[in-house]
């Protein structure tokens, strides 16, 4: 059977997507997408890339995911996905280029500094 694999991240996130040709099933961590995902807009972001290729419903997706919270992994589940498709035809690359798909995003949390309450966030202030 063939399949196709993408690794994706997004903050602490990884995630490895299994792209197999189907009828659109979803399963997150052996539970199905709409069970792992509490909030809908993360069932729409990772959705993103098949929906934008007009490829819905043609792949079975078996992702695995670790770290982060829901958002950080829907993050990685779509730039894995992304990276699947492109495995599997290469000429969806500038598609999904153009809609930022293939871009690793690399924003992370800022680092609490020692002095302060957080990573910007200051302790109060007293004059007297």
């Amino acid at each position: 059977m063939e399949q196709y694999v993408g690794t994706g991240r997004r903050k602490t996130s990884v995630a490895r997507v299994y792209l197999r040709p189907g009828s659109g099933k979803v399963t997150v961590n052996g539970r199905e997408a709409a069970e792992y995902f509490h909030r809908s807009e993360n069932m729409v972001v990772f959705r993103q890339p098949l929906a934008v290729t007009e490829k819905e419903g043609a792949f079975d997706l078996l992702v695995t995911v670790r770290g982060g919270g829901e958002s950080g992994q829907a993050g990685a589940i779509r730039h894995g996905l992304a990276r699947a498709l492109v495995k599997y035809d290469e000429n969806l690359l500038p598609t999904l280029r153009a809609n930022g798909f293939m871009t690793r995003d690399s924003r992370m949390v800022e680092r609490k500094k020692y002095g302060q309450r957080g990573a910007r966030r200051r302790f109060q202030f007293s004059k007297r």
